[in-house]
């Protein structure tokens, strides 16, 4: 993350049932009371993915909650939510896309200059046992690391 922002939220399911090949930033079209609510962290987005319709790039299946202040204008929790990205990428995430096995899967949200900005990852799926090969990295990295701060 570069300075100036700040981490809202990390899908770390994400990391653990996909392979992250490319990672893209892109910004989202939302109305005031969501940018409210996404602030306040009211927002889940455990089975959002990103899927592109007539040349666009749109974010399905993110769930933000209304804002508690808001008033008759509130939004809807749960809708289609467009994504910013640039022109040129959006002709590789195409092609990218088309590949077999591949999706665009939303790794974190965070703010960037008080806008709302998300990391999307183009995906492979893990199987059983890539993510028990992970698993298994994982510990044995955070046993050296003690043991490390043991001898110190």
């Amino acid at each position: 993350m570069a300075e100036g922002t700040k981490l809202l939220s990390k899908n770390r399911r994400a990391f653990h049932e996909y392979h992250i090949l490319e990672r893209y930033e892109c910004g989202i079209m939302l109305a005031g009371t969501e940018v409210k609510s996404m602030k306040s962290g009211k927002y889940s987005f455990v089975d959002s993915y990103a899927r592109i319709k007539n040349n666009e790039l749109w974010l399905v299946g993110l769930h933000i909650t209304p804002y508690d202040h808001g008033n008759i204008h509130n939004h809807e929790p749960v809708r289609d939510r467009k994504l910013l990205v640039n022109r040129d990428e959006l002709t590789k995430l195409v092609r990218k896309t088309d590949e077999k096995g591949l999706t665009l899967v939303p790794l974190s949200f965070y703010l960037k200059g008080g806008l709302v900005k998300m990391e999307l990852g183009v995906c492979r799926g893990k199987k059983l046992h890539d993510k028990r090969a992970s698993i298994k990295e994982k510990d044995l990295k955070r046993q050296s690391e003690r043991e490390m701060r043991g001898r110190i």
